[in-house]
């Protein structure tokens, strides 16, 4: 449970995508103003997108052991702004 599910305007209701980072999706899927839920995307879902599953499971498999679980979770800041 470390991927929360993607929210914004044009996706559809019916596949659940896994957030990525900067305003896309796992599977490559880009909107500005995308953002993650405040409920976690859960891959064993019947409606999980399955490119998403597909990559979350490559980038799961690649950290280490120690940062896998729940308390290891940290989060990616966002591109700057400031100019």
């Amino acid at each position: 449970m470390r991927w929360e599910e993607a929210v914004a305007d044009g996706l559809s209701s019916d596949v659940s995508h896994a957030f990525g980072a900067y305003d896309s999706t796992l599977c490559g899927i880009q909107n500005a103003g995308m953002t993650p839920a405040d409920y976690w995307w859960l891959p064993e879902r019947e409606n999980a997108c399955g490119d998403c599953r597909s990559a979350a499971s490559v980038i799961d498999g690649r950290r280490p052991q120690a940062m896998r679980g729940e308390n290891a979770r940290v989060s990616v800041p966002g591109p700057s702004t400031a100019g």
